[in-house]
């Protein structure tokens, strides 16, 4: 029994996207053999869903990430076990939406966290006990990733990251459970480092007792590191970069960067988490691969150094700045970009960069 292990993967944001009800986008057969074979011998594969089925109406604020029944049935046969559906795009549609998303997931054998009818539903963890390793996973989302409805003790949401309640559960749950993994939906869109107050908030669930920290939202790959012999990696990156639809029929693409994932691996003893692994993906938009070509690969270690050489509030100040002020202007900067160039565009990118 000593030697029995629990073989774990991650991967970051799946968006699963589409059009319209009649036009789907892709769905899971976009994983190479290779990823499905990977995730088909894990005993345990764990993701982000960012997307919800059509319900009557819809939330006013764009963009939403609306999905179809045919791609969620794709999930199927992908090997995933267990989504986070606390996200900011969970409740798109409202509580008709989450629901027939949720049981449509249940019907095919996915279970889910992070969210639900009420708050109870929303903190309870996914509870696995495998070669007799006990396993708790929770979903919970930071307010500033936008979220539309945070659950309370009688209305549907998401499960709010409160640092205390979040620490509380972990000590409770490791009662029962040899190891708990947190899975966060915080940080900030596109930037490659976690704020020093995600960076806080990871030291505070170590203290706690998880075991495991996974971070999404941002769209892009951060860094990973150790914090008292528990892995964090802030942001495991899109994993499934599809487009997202606005209602006017523009939709955002994402550049090589964003198209860069992780997935993480790694073993689960009784006591320890061993052989840990950080997998570069990269979904050209057709399929999505282990990458082969370095490019991936290149993008985690910088982010993997970024965090490494330090965090702190002049450096996230400094992020920000290239996220917000600079990324905005060199966007314009290609062949396509500068031909859709209006007067209109130089005054704006003009506000942005001055104060």
């Amino acid at each position: 029994m000593g030697n029995k292990t629990v073989q774990f993967a991650a991967a970051g944001d799946f968006l699963l996207t589409a059009r319209s009800s009649d036009q789907p986008g892709r769905g899971l057969e976009a994983l190479s053999d290779e990823i499905q074979s990977l995730f088909k011998s894990c005993d345990l594969v764990f993701a982000n869903l960012e997307c919800t089925l059509e319900g009557n109406e819809k939330i006013p604020t764009e963009p939403r990430v609306l999905t179809t029944e045919s791609q969620i049935l794709s999930l199927e046969q992908s090997g995933i076990d267990c989504v986070s559906l606390g996200n900011n795009h969970a409740f798109d549609c409202y509580d008709q939406g989450f629901i027939r998303l949720r049981e449509m997931l249940s019907d095919i054998g996915i279970r889910s966290c992070g969210a639900g009818l009420n708050m109870q539903e929303a903190m309870e963890p996914a509870i696995y006990d495998i070669q007799g390793i006990q396993l708790a996973i929770i979903g919970v989302v930071d307010r500033s990733s936008g979220i539309y409805r945070f659950a309370g003790e009688s209305n549907s949401g998401v499960a709010p990251l409160e640092t205390e309640s979040v620490c509380l559960q972990i000590r409770e749950l490791k009662q029962m459970v040899d190891h708990v993994i947190i899975s966060s939906h915080w940080g900030m869109e596109r930037f490659r480092i976690p704020s020093p107050e995600q960076m806080n908030q990871a030291r505070a669930f170590a203290d706690a007792g998880a075991s495991l920290v996974l971070g999404h939202h941002p769209h892009v790959v951060q860094g990973m590191e150790m914090v008292e012999n528990v892995p964090v990696v802030y942001s495991l990156g899109n994993f499934m970069s599809s487009h997202v639809y606005w209602d006017s029929g523009d939709n955002l693409d994402w550049n090589k960067f964003e198209r860069v994932g992780c997935i993480f691996m790694c073993e689960f003893t009784k006591d320890n988490v061993v052989n840990i692994q950080q997998i570069p993906v990269y979904d050209d938009g057709v399929c999505i691969k282990i990458d082969k070509n370095g490019w991936a690969d290149k993008c985690i270690s910088k982010v993997n150094r970024l965090l490494a050489s330090g965090v702190t509030q002049k450096t996230y100040d400094h992020e920000a700045f290239r996220v917000n002020k600079i990324l905005p202007v060199l966007s314009h900067l290609s062949w396509q970009g500068l031909k859709k160039i209006r007067p209109g565009h130089f005054i704006r990118a003009y506000k942005k960069l001055v104060p």
